[in-house]
């Protein structure tokens, strides 16, 4: 019990929100940040233990993340955290490259505030350089999300906040970018000074190139069933 409960430590949940919103971002950033692994037994009880509340929001928030993707349902086994191969990986990743990189293109051509990318990309150095990989998961998550949250389309954000969440789960399993993350920080730098300059085109380009060359790197190790960390940092695409 005492290794779930760290599983699900330091999340950060607003103290106004209600128990199965308490609970649904708690067992999520748990995920994200690859304190509660792929394949792992979510148990209510125990989850509702730890977070001081009954079973009933935890059923809720496991509901939820469910139908987000992240967490699947057995009859046998009750809720896992979702486990990805290598063909679900793939059509995530082309999904991704369809959608983002115009995303981001429209986002720049609009006009949209730089400034919450460029913050989550210093966090995400910070993070980086601290050795704190959940950190700097987390911020690379939010940078991606400055660059095309402001495309003009809420269905679109939603899609790829959904695509960004189910990737967590590629990067969390241990498949990871070998070029290490300062390298990942050295191509978000150039999609972001692309922005800056308000080079719409220049943006889709970096991003397509950065989201392929994650894939090329990465999708390898996940037909093989080998495990990428090994030779390098963690990287989020």
């Amino acid at each position: 019990m005492e290794a779930f409960r760290l599983s699900l430590a330091d999340a950060e949940v607003d103290p106004l929100a209600n128990r199965t919103d308490r609970a649904l971002s708690t067992i999520k950033r748990g995920i994200l940040t690859d304190r509660l692994r792929p394949g792992q037994q979510l148990v209510e009880s125990d989850i509702a233990e730890v977070l001081g509340m009954s079973k009933t929001p935890v059923r809720e928030a496991l509901k939820t993340l469910v139908g987000s993707g992240l967490v699947t349902f057995s009859r046998f086994k009750g809720a896992i955290v979702r486990e990805l191969d290598a063909d679900e990986a793939s059509a995530i990743y082309d999904l991704r490259l369809l959608l983002e990189p115009e995303a981001a293109r429209r986002a720049v051509a609009i006009g949209f505030d730089t400034a919450p990318a460029a913050a989550a990309l210093e966090r995400a150095a910070a993070a980086g350089e601290s050795g704190d990989t959940a950190g700097m998961s987390l911020a690379n998550r939010e940078f991606h999300r400055g660059l095309y949250l402001g495309c003009g389309n809420p269905l679109l954000v939603d899609t790829l906040d959904g695509l960004k969440d189910q990737t967590a789960l590629i990067s969390v399993a241990g498949w990871r970018s070998a070029g290490g993350w300062r390298a990942e920080a050295d191509e978000h730098r150039g999609i972001l000074d692309a922005a800056e300059r308000g080079d719409a085109d220049a943006v889709a380009a970096a991003t397509h190139a950065h989201i392929a060359g994650f894939v090329e790197r990465v999708m390898p190790h996940l037909a093989n069933g080998t495990d990428a960390a090994e030779e390098g940092d963690t990287a989020t695409g």
